[in-house]
């Protein structure tokens, strides 16, 4: 297979700001788990330093010192031990572990949490939002490209802008809509370095979609409703699947289908927990 990786630099016209400025560290949180499935007991990686890059990305400066040399291979190798252990979970599709094993995660966290990010494990980001686990952001990937190489796509729930990040490996072109303004200006600060050619940001209201982009040949949404909002099966492609966790209390994963203008297929896939599905944007 093809190494799918986008071009670099990132355009990202809808993206503005500067890079994160160094300043107290926030206080580690807890994990919270994103959903709760077989795999545990993996231990936290090595604290990564903030050189650390994954290949592709921000090129390393000739004569880096050696500590740095050190920090990038050890952060690469948590995140191949980290991307095994999602392919033992059931995760095969190459597209999907590869594009899990280039995106640095650590990068998209406070430096105070770094050393949590190869955990299979969510994290907090701020705005009672979290990061979702490695597992779960690489099966709802897997169940939405079904083996396939996908032209046009749309997250709904930017968040950090990770899995936003990984979409754009499997995907020609990515479209993520973030509904709270912090979270859509943190993830414009995360992805500027990475310079990924093929994603475009977009703050609003994810529940409506992107209708003048649609359709789309695969949705993913990474907030739970008690249902999916019709504007977004509307947007999907004729034999494109969408992926999104259902239900309040208890959740589930779901993969629709749309299989006629007016006809969509639903399955169930795992149970999952995930932060509650909104309208509008603050």
């Amino acid at each position: 297979m093809k190494d799918a990786r986008p071009n670099f630099p990132l355009p990202l016209s809808s993206t503005t700001g500067g890079a994160r400025k160094p300043g107290t560290p926030a206080p580690v949180f807890t994990p919270q788990t994103a959903t709760r499935n077989a795999a545990s007991g993996s231990k936290a990686p090595p604290e990564a330093g903030p050189a650390a890059r994954a290949p592709g990305y921000v090129p390393a400066a000739t004569g880096a010192p050696t500590a740095q040399r050190s920090d990038l291979a050890a952060t690469e190798a948590v995140r191949r031990a980290m991307v095994t252990r999602i392919a033992r979970q059931g995760v095969n599709d190459p597209q999907v572990l590869r594009a899990m094993e280039i995106v640095p995660r650590h990068l998209f966290l406070e430096p105070a949490m770094s050393g949590q990010a190869y955990v299979d494990a969510s994290l907090p980001i701020g705005h009672q939002q979290t990061m979702s686990q490695p597992y779960i952001v690489a099966r709802m990937i897997d169940m939405m490209c079904a083996g396939r190489k996908l032209e046009r796509v749309l997250e709904i729930g930017t968040g950090c802008g990770y899995q936003a990040a990984v979409l754009s490996f499997v995907a020609k072109d990515v479209y993520s809509i973030e509904r709270i303004k912090a979270l859509h200006e943190l993830a414009k600060t995360n992805l500027r370095p990475m310079r990924i050619s093929n994603l475009r940001l977009q703050y609003g209201d994810g529940m409506l979609g992107l209708p003048q982009v649609a359709p789309f040949d695969g949705i993913i949404l990474a907030a739970a409703g008690l249902d999916v909002p019709r504007a977004l099966l509307e947007q999907l492609a004729i034999g494109a699947h969408l992926v999104a966790p259902v239900g309040a209390e208890v959740q589930h994963l779901h993969r629709i289908t749309r299989t006629g203008k007016a006809e969509w297929t639903s399955e169930t896939l795992e149970a999952c927990h995930f932060v509650p599905l909104r309208p509008g944007t603050i």
